[in-house]
């Protein structure tokens, strides 16, 4: 692929895109960046930047237009916070008004749409990620005892019912009781409820999911280093998640978390 577009949200992920693909051989990357989320590192993986506030659909649109971007992928999240705090141009108006429902997925179906429209494909990022998505052999820190392992196996079942009714990804438990499902507040604040619950010695076991039907264009679950730094400050013991759909940033650093506070991170 000679030129891939890149719509940029918040944290680690756009610039792991940008790194990945360009490893991989795209010889141009052309970058649309939302002001107050992206990384400006992001100006030096790039050939170019176009920055622009959320809501300035029509803004991102001739970016890709005016460089000749044919296919992008969107590589991390814009807070959920400012999908209802922005102020849209004319043209993401129109799309806004035109939804039934206005969640993250509705509203990142229509900007496919909109970009298809234009002749513009976005497509998903993980056939340049999957260095960074461990298989199912993955796991570093303590071994998981049978009252973990089998908690792995509880938590897990109920996050991918939770998950494909689209209330969150993450669930934690302990002896078999739930403690804590992700909703709005999203996963950082889920696990250090599910630990607080979990009582003074801690001890529970957290588990992320992608939905059944993820649509990876969208969002790709991620952990990285300040999820190990929230368990460990939650004193939860294990951190779970699907093999080879889940995205782990910042790997070394993970590892070395997890070996430090003596938190399992497993694959499943």
């Amino acid at each position: 692929m000679d030129t891939l577009g890149i719509i940029a949200g918040n944290r680690g992920l756009p610039l792991l895109v940008a790194e990945q693909a360009r490893a991989q051989g795209v010889e141009r990357l052309v970058a649309v960046a939302i002001e107050g989320e992206t990384d400006k590192r992001i100006t030096e993986l790039a050939d170019e930047v176009t920055w622009v506030k959320v809501g300035q659909l029509g803004k991102l649109v001739r970016a890709f237009q005016d460089t000749g971007v044919r296919q992008c992928v969107m590589a991390g999240q814009v807070a959920p916070r400012n999908l209802f705090d922005l102020r849209p141009d004319l043209r993401a108006a129109k799309l806004l008004w035109n939804l039934k429902q206005k969640n993250a997925h509705s509203i990142f179906s229509a900007i496919a749409d909109e970009l298809a429209a234009e002749g513009i494909e976005l497509v998903e990022a993980p056939p340049w990620l999957q260095p960074a998505m461990p298989g199912a052999d993955y796991q570093v820190g303590p071994i998981p005892n049978d009252n973990q392992l089998e908690d792995i196996r509880h938590a897990h079942a109920i996050a991918i019912e939770v998950a494909r009714l689209d209330i969150g990804q993450v669930v934690v438990v302990k002896d078999g009781a739930v403690l804590a499902v992700e909703g709005w507040e999203g996963t950082d604040a889920c696990l250090t409820r599910g630990g607080e619950l979990a009582g003074s010695k801690g001890g529970a076991v957290a588990v992320k999911v992608a939905k059944p039907s993820h649509d990876f264009r969208f969002d790709i679950p991620c952990l990285g280093e300040k999820t190990l730094e929230t368990c460990a400050a939650s004193s939860i013991a294990v951190l779970a998640f699907e093999a080879g759909r889940t995205l782990l940033l910042d790997r070394e650093a993970v590892e070395e978390a997890a070996t430090r506070h003596k938190v399992t991170v497993a694959a499943v």
